[in-house]
Protein backbone atom coordinates (compact mmCIF):
# COMPACT_ATOMS: atom_id res chain seq x y z
CA UNK A 1 0.00 0.00 0.00
CA UNK A 2 1.52 3.71 -1.17
CA UNK A 3 0.05 6.66 1.32
CA UNK A 4 -1.18 8.98 -1.53
CA UNK A 5 -0.02 12.50 -0.25
CA UNK A 6 -2.69 14.69 -1.80
CA UNK A 7 -1.19 17.84 -3.15
CA UNK A 8 -3.33 21.04 -3.27
CA UNK A 9 -3.82 21.72 -7.05
CA UNK A 10 -3.86 25.64 -6.01
CA UNK A 11 -0.85 27.10 -3.68
CA UNK A 12 -2.00 30.48 -3.88
CA UNK A 13 -2.36 32.94 -0.40
CA UNK A 14 -5.32 35.06 -0.07
CA UNK A 15 -6.16 37.73 2.89
CA UNK A 16 -9.45 37.93 3.57
CA UNK A 17 -10.36 41.39 5.22
CA UNK A 18 -13.31 40.85 7.67
CA UNK A 19 -14.83 44.16 8.05
CA UNK A 20 -18.29 43.13 9.22
CA UNK A 21 -22.00 43.22 8.05
CA UNK A 22 -24.27 40.81 8.23
CA UNK A 23 -22.21 38.16 7.10
CA UNK A 24 -20.91 38.32 10.03
CA UNK A 25 -23.81 39.19 11.90
CA UNK A 26 -25.85 36.80 14.82
CA UNK A 27 -29.61 37.68 16.17
CA UNK A 28 -29.51 39.44 19.19
CA UNK A 29 -32.59 41.63 21.12
CA UNK A 30 -32.17 44.72 18.83
CA UNK A 31 -31.66 42.36 15.62
CA UNK A 32 -28.56 40.99 13.99
CA UNK A 33 -25.30 42.47 15.02
CA UNK A 34 -21.54 41.75 13.96
CA UNK A 35 -19.92 38.92 16.39
CA UNK A 36 -16.33 38.97 16.62
CA UNK A 37 -14.46 35.77 15.91
CA UNK A 38 -17.72 34.30 14.36
CA UNK A 39 -16.79 33.97 10.67
CA UNK A 40 -13.37 32.73 11.49
CA UNK A 41 -14.64 29.62 13.31
CA UNK A 42 -16.62 28.11 11.09
CA UNK A 43 -14.37 28.56 8.26
CA UNK A 44 -12.13 26.89 10.87
CA UNK A 45 -14.03 24.23 11.39
CA UNK A 46 -15.68 23.51 7.72
CA UNK A 47 -13.54 20.61 5.76
CA UNK A 48 -14.97 22.61 2.66
CA UNK A 49 -12.45 25.52 3.22
CA UNK A 50 -9.67 23.22 2.64
CA UNK A 51 -10.48 21.65 -0.73
CA UNK A 52 -7.73 21.14 -3.23
CA UNK A 53 -9.04 23.99 -4.84
CA UNK A 54 -9.81 26.48 -2.62
CA UNK A 55 -6.30 29.19 -1.70
CA UNK A 56 -4.68 28.90 1.36
CA UNK A 57 -6.16 32.09 3.30
CA UNK A 58 -5.94 34.36 6.26
CA UNK A 59 -8.04 36.04 7.84
CA UNK A 60 -7.92 39.42 9.10
CA UNK A 61 -11.00 40.79 11.24
CA UNK A 62 -11.01 44.81 12.17
CA UNK A 63 -12.40 45.49 15.55
CA UNK A 64 -14.90 46.71 16.46
CA UNK A 65 -16.60 45.08 13.33
CA UNK A 66 -19.06 47.45 11.49
CA UNK A 67 -22.58 47.34 10.15
CA UNK A 68 -21.46 48.86 6.59
CA UNK A 69 -23.81 51.63 6.89
CA UNK A 70 -21.14 53.04 9.62
CA UNK A 71 -18.37 53.07 7.14
CA UNK A 72 -16.20 55.93 6.89
CA UNK A 73 -13.42 57.28 4.13
CA UNK A 74 -11.34 56.67 7.69
CA UNK A 75 -12.37 52.32 6.67
CA UNK A 76 -11.80 53.17 3.03
CA UNK A 77 -8.12 54.17 4.34
CA UNK A 78 -7.30 51.32 6.25
CA UNK A 79 -9.00 48.94 3.87
CA UNK A 80 -6.35 50.37 1.65
CA UNK A 81 -3.31 50.88 4.07
CA UNK A 82 -3.82 46.61 5.12
CA UNK A 83 -3.99 46.09 0.82
CA UNK A 84 -1.02 48.23 0.75
CA UNK A 85 0.95 46.50 3.57
CA UNK A 86 0.00 42.99 2.29
CA UNK A 87 0.27 43.31 -1.26
CA UNK A 88 3.92 41.49 -2.23
CA UNK A 89 3.12 38.44 0.19
CA UNK A 90 -0.56 37.60 -0.92
CA UNK A 91 -1.82 36.64 -4.55
CA UNK A 92 -5.19 38.57 -3.79
CA UNK A 93 -7.75 39.82 -1.38
CA UNK A 94 -11.38 39.13 -0.56
CA UNK A 95 -13.17 41.88 1.47
CA UNK A 96 -16.16 40.23 3.65
CA UNK A 97 -18.51 43.79 4.05
CA UNK A 98 -22.04 44.53 4.58
CA UNK A 99 -24.39 45.18 1.63
CA UNK A 100 -25.10 48.59 2.83
CA UNK A 101 -22.32 50.40 0.95
CA UNK A 102 -20.25 47.84 -0.36
CA UNK A 103 -20.77 49.73 -4.02
CA UNK A 104 -18.89 53.45 -2.43
CA UNK A 105 -16.09 50.94 -0.74
CA UNK A 106 -15.51 48.88 -4.18
CA UNK A 107 -15.86 52.47 -5.97
CA UNK A 108 -13.47 53.82 -3.33
CA UNK A 109 -11.12 51.36 -3.77
CA UNK A 110 -11.22 50.87 -7.34
CA UNK A 111 -9.36 54.25 -7.56
CA UNK A 112 -7.17 54.40 -4.40
CA UNK A 113 -5.14 51.35 -5.41
CA UNK A 114 -3.38 52.33 -8.28
CA UNK A 115 -1.82 50.18 -10.78
CA UNK A 116 -3.50 46.73 -9.10
CA UNK A 117 -2.33 44.06 -10.64
CA UNK A 118 -4.23 40.84 -8.39
CA UNK A 119 -7.99 40.33 -7.50
CA UNK A 120 -10.04 42.16 -4.97
CA UNK A 121 -13.42 41.08 -4.24
CA UNK A 122 -15.56 42.15 -2.05
CA UNK A 123 -17.95 39.85 -1.19
CA UNK A 124 -20.95 39.72 1.75
CA UNK A 125 -24.18 38.26 2.22
CA UNK A 126 -27.77 39.47 2.70
CA UNK A 127 -28.89 36.58 5.15
CA UNK A 128 -25.87 35.86 8.27
CA UNK A 129 -23.88 32.84 7.71
CA UNK A 130 -24.89 32.21 11.51
CA UNK A 131 -28.37 31.10 10.02
CA UNK A 132 -29.09 27.64 8.48
CA UNK A 133 -30.78 28.99 4.81
CA UNK A 134 -28.10 31.51 4.12
CA UNK A 135 -25.88 33.07 0.59
CA UNK A 136 -22.58 33.55 2.74
CA UNK A 137 -21.40 30.10 2.11
CA UNK A 138 -21.51 30.32 -1.36
CA UNK A 139 -20.37 34.30 -1.80
CA UNK A 140 -17.00 33.55 0.05
CA UNK A 141 -16.00 30.59 -1.08
CA UNK A 142 -16.76 31.80 -5.12
CA UNK A 143 -14.78 34.67 -4.21
CA UNK A 144 -11.75 32.75 -2.91
CA UNK A 145 -12.34 30.41 -5.95
CA UNK A 146 -11.86 33.28 -8.03
CA UNK A 147 -9.23 35.12 -6.27
CA UNK A 148 -7.17 31.77 -7.28
CA UNK A 149 -8.16 30.90 -10.33
CA UNK A 150 -8.69 34.07 -12.14
CA UNK A 151 -6.83 36.68 -13.89
CA UNK A 152 -8.52 39.73 -12.63
CA UNK A 153 -6.38 42.67 -11.68
CA UNK A 154 -9.09 44.95 -10.35
CA UNK A 155 -11.50 45.56 -7.89
CA UNK A 156 -14.89 43.27 -8.25
CA UNK A 157 -18.38 42.74 -6.43
CA UNK A 158 -19.28 39.26 -6.63
CA UNK A 159 -22.84 38.02 -5.29
CA UNK A 160 -25.31 35.59 -5.99
CA UNK A 161 -23.68 34.22 -9.23
CA UNK A 162 -22.62 37.51 -10.43
CA UNK A 163 -19.07 39.33 -10.18
CA UNK A 164 -19.66 42.73 -11.18
CA UNK A 165 -16.75 45.16 -11.74
CA UNK A 166 -16.35 47.63 -8.17
CA UNK A 167 -16.68 50.89 -10.00
CA UNK A 168 -19.85 50.03 -11.66
CA UNK A 169 -21.91 48.04 -9.23
CA UNK A 170 -25.26 49.62 -7.14
CA UNK A 171 -27.36 47.50 -5.14
CA UNK A 172 -30.44 46.99 -6.54
CA UNK A 173 -32.48 44.95 -3.89
CA UNK A 174 -32.81 45.49 -0.14
CA UNK A 175 -34.41 41.73 0.13
CA UNK A 176 -33.60 39.69 -2.48
CA UNK A 177 -30.35 37.51 -2.86
CA UNK A 178 -29.69 39.03 -6.15
CA UNK A 179 -28.81 42.23 -4.29
CA UNK A 180 -26.08 43.77 -6.81
CA UNK A 181 -26.22 44.73 -10.44
CA UNK A 182 -24.09 46.88 -12.92
CA UNK A 183 -26.57 48.81 -14.52
CA UNK A 184 -24.20 50.58 -17.51
CA UNK A 185 -21.73 47.79 -17.68
CA UNK A 186 -22.30 44.09 -18.73
CA UNK A 187 -21.75 41.40 -15.79
CA UNK A 188 -17.60 40.25 -15.57
CA UNK A 189 -18.78 36.77 -14.99
CA UNK A 190 -21.57 34.45 -14.11
CA UNK A 191 -21.20 31.61 -12.04
CA UNK A 192 -23.69 28.78 -12.39
CA UNK A 193 -23.16 25.63 -13.58
CA UNK A 194 -20.83 26.86 -15.72
CA UNK A 195 -18.49 29.16 -14.95
CA UNK A 196 -19.08 31.82 -17.49
CA UNK A 197 -16.13 34.44 -17.15
CA UNK A 198 -15.65 37.58 -19.72
CA UNK A 199 -12.04 37.89 -20.29
CA UNK A 200 -12.56 40.60 -22.98
CA UNK A 201 -14.16 43.11 -20.57
CA UNK A 202 -11.54 42.01 -17.89
CA UNK A 203 -9.26 45.06 -17.02
CA UNK A 204 -5.33 44.53 -18.64
CA UNK A 205 -2.85 43.93 -16.19
CA UNK A 206 -1.19 47.12 -15.34
CA UNK A 207 2.12 48.16 -16.45
CA UNK A 208 2.77 50.64 -13.64
CA UNK A 209 3.92 49.58 -10.37
CA UNK A 210 1.38 49.21 -7.22
CA UNK A 211 0.44 52.46 -5.57
CA UNK A 212 -1.98 53.42 -2.98
CA UNK A 213 -3.53 56.69 -2.79
CA UNK A 214 -5.51 57.48 0.51
CA UNK A 215 -8.67 59.31 0.60
CA UNK A 216 -8.53 63.36 2.21
CA UNK A 217 -12.40 64.22 3.38
CA UNK A 218 -13.61 66.47 1.24
CA UNK A 219 -16.69 68.64 1.94
CA UNK A 220 -19.00 66.94 -1.05
CA UNK A 221 -22.95 67.18 -1.47
CA UNK A 222 -25.49 65.39 -3.50
CA UNK A 223 -28.66 67.43 -4.43
CA UNK A 224 -31.97 65.65 -5.88
CA UNK A 225 -33.94 67.67 -8.33
CA UNK A 226 -37.78 66.76 -8.22
CA UNK A 227 -40.42 68.78 -9.37
CA UNK A 228 -41.19 72.51 -7.29
CA UNK A 229 -37.78 71.50 -5.59
CA UNK A 230 -36.53 74.76 -3.62
CA UNK A 231 -34.05 76.82 -4.69
CA UNK A 232 -33.58 78.33 -1.63
CA UNK A 233 -32.88 75.20 0.06
CA UNK A 234 -30.38 74.72 -2.81
CA UNK A 235 -29.00 77.92 -2.68
CA UNK A 236 -28.60 77.60 1.23
CA UNK A 237 -26.79 74.26 0.28
CA UNK A 238 -24.39 75.88 -2.43
CA UNK A 239 -23.00 78.87 -0.02
CA UNK A 240 -21.82 75.69 2.52
CA UNK A 241 -17.84 75.59 1.81
CA UNK A 242 -18.54 72.82 -0.53
CA UNK A 243 -15.57 71.02 -2.93
CA UNK A 244 -17.88 69.38 -5.05
CA UNK A 245 -21.29 68.69 -5.73
CA UNK A 246 -23.27 66.16 -7.32
CA UNK A 247 -26.50 67.15 -9.60
CA UNK A 248 -28.85 64.47 -9.57
CA UNK A 249 -31.29 65.44 -12.90
CA UNK A 250 -33.32 64.07 -14.70
CA UNK A 251 -33.33 62.05 -18.17
CA UNK A 252 -30.22 62.69 -19.92
CA UNK A 253 -28.94 64.78 -17.47
CA UNK A 254 -31.74 67.66 -17.20
CA UNK A 255 -32.90 70.69 -15.16
CA UNK A 256 -35.05 73.37 -15.37
CA UNK A 257 -33.96 76.28 -17.52
CA UNK A 258 -36.95 78.84 -17.45
CA UNK A 259 -35.68 79.34 -13.84
CA UNK A 260 -32.32 82.18 -14.66
CA UNK A 261 -31.80 82.64 -10.83
CA UNK A 262 -31.62 78.75 -10.52
CA UNK A 263 -29.15 78.30 -13.66
CA UNK A 264 -27.02 81.94 -12.34
CA UNK A 265 -26.68 80.06 -8.60
CA UNK A 266 -25.21 77.11 -10.62
CA UNK A 267 -22.91 79.86 -13.01
CA UNK A 268 -21.88 81.43 -10.32
CA UNK A 269 -20.97 78.33 -8.17
CA UNK A 270 -18.86 76.82 -11.38
CA UNK A 271 -17.11 80.31 -11.31
CA UNK A 272 -16.29 80.69 -7.33
CA UNK A 273 -14.15 76.82 -7.87
CA UNK A 274 -16.96 74.44 -6.91
CA UNK A 275 -16.94 71.17 -9.33
CA UNK A 276 -20.59 70.49 -9.91
CA UNK A 277 -21.18 66.80 -11.87
CA UNK A 278 -24.19 66.41 -14.19
CA UNK A 279 -25.36 63.09 -12.64
CA UNK A 280 -28.15 61.21 -14.04
CA UNK A 281 -31.30 60.01 -11.87
CA UNK A 282 -31.78 57.00 -14.38
CA UNK A 283 -31.18 53.87 -13.15
CA UNK A 284 -29.60 52.98 -16.74
CA UNK A 285 -28.38 55.62 -19.76
CA UNK A 286 -26.22 58.45 -19.34
CA UNK A 287 -26.00 61.62 -19.33
CA UNK A 288 -25.81 64.00 -22.57
CA UNK A 289 -26.29 67.33 -21.90
CA UNK A 290 -26.62 68.84 -25.67
CA UNK A 291 -29.82 66.22 -26.34
CA UNK A 292 -32.22 69.45 -24.85
CA UNK A 293 -31.90 72.64 -24.22
CA UNK A 294 -32.87 71.90 -19.83
CA UNK A 295 -29.61 70.23 -20.34
CA UNK A 296 -27.42 72.63 -22.68
CA UNK A 297 -28.43 74.91 -19.30
CA UNK A 298 -26.56 72.86 -16.48
CA UNK A 299 -23.39 72.71 -19.64
CA UNK A 300 -23.64 76.32 -20.53
CA UNK A 301 -23.49 76.94 -16.64
CA UNK A 302 -20.58 75.31 -16.32
CA UNK A 303 -21.16 71.40 -14.93
CA UNK A 304 -19.38 68.81 -15.89
CA UNK A 305 -20.99 65.33 -17.53
CA UNK A 306 -20.80 62.60 -14.88
CA UNK A 307 -21.48 60.22 -18.28
CA UNK A 308 -22.69 56.51 -17.33
CA UNK A 309 -20.99 56.71 -14.41
CA UNK A 310 -23.14 55.52 -10.89
CA UNK A 311 -23.70 57.74 -8.00
CA UNK A 312 -21.19 56.08 -5.95
CA UNK A 313 -18.35 55.78 -8.55
CA UNK A 314 -18.98 59.65 -8.98
CA UNK A 315 -18.71 60.39 -5.51
CA UNK A 316 -15.94 58.47 -5.03
CA UNK A 317 -13.82 59.42 -7.63
CA UNK A 318 -14.67 63.06 -6.83
CA UNK A 319 -13.03 62.51 -3.39
CA UNK A 320 -10.06 60.63 -5.10
CA UNK A 321 -9.31 63.45 -7.73
CA UNK A 322 -9.39 66.00 -4.66
CA UNK A 323 -7.16 63.67 -2.60
CA UNK A 324 -4.37 64.21 -4.84
CA UNK A 325 -4.77 67.72 -4.77
CA UNK A 326 -5.07 68.24 -8.61
CA UNK A 327 -6.01 71.61 -9.90
CA UNK A 328 -9.58 72.26 -10.62
CA UNK A 329 -9.58 71.73 -14.63
CA UNK A 330 -7.20 68.71 -14.47
CA UNK A 331 -10.34 67.33 -11.69
CA UNK A 332 -12.96 68.15 -14.36
CA UNK A 333 -10.67 66.97 -17.14
CA UNK A 334 -10.51 63.74 -15.34
CA UNK A 335 -13.38 63.68 -14.37
CA UNK A 336 -14.62 62.59 -17.72
CA UNK A 337 -11.92 60.47 -18.60
CA UNK A 338 -12.11 57.06 -17.93
CA UNK A 339 -9.57 55.80 -14.90
CA UNK A 340 -10.04 52.27 -13.99
CA UNK A 341 -13.47 51.26 -16.03
CA UNK A 342 -15.46 53.10 -14.12
CA UNK A 343 -16.90 55.26 -17.48
CA UNK A 344 -17.82 54.56 -20.85
CA UNK A 345 -15.73 55.86 -23.67
CA UNK A 346 -17.58 57.74 -26.18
Amino acid sequence: MHNHKIIKTNEKKILILNTGGTISSIKSTYGYEPVAGYVESVMSTMPLFKHRDLPRYNIQEYDPLLDSSNMTIDDWNRMGCDIAAAYDEYDGFVILHGTDTMAYTAAALSFMLENLSKPVIITGSQIPLSEVRNDALDNIITALWLCAHQPINEVCIYFNQYLVRGNRGQKVHAQLLHAFDSPNFPHLAMLGIQIELQHELLLPKPTGSFRLQTMIPQLLANFRLFPGFSVAIFESLIQQPLRGLILETYGSGNAPNNNPYFLNLLKKACAAGMIIVNCTQCYQGKVEMHQYATGHGLYEAGLISGHDMTKEAIHCKLQYLLSKKLTNNKIKRKMEENICGELGVN
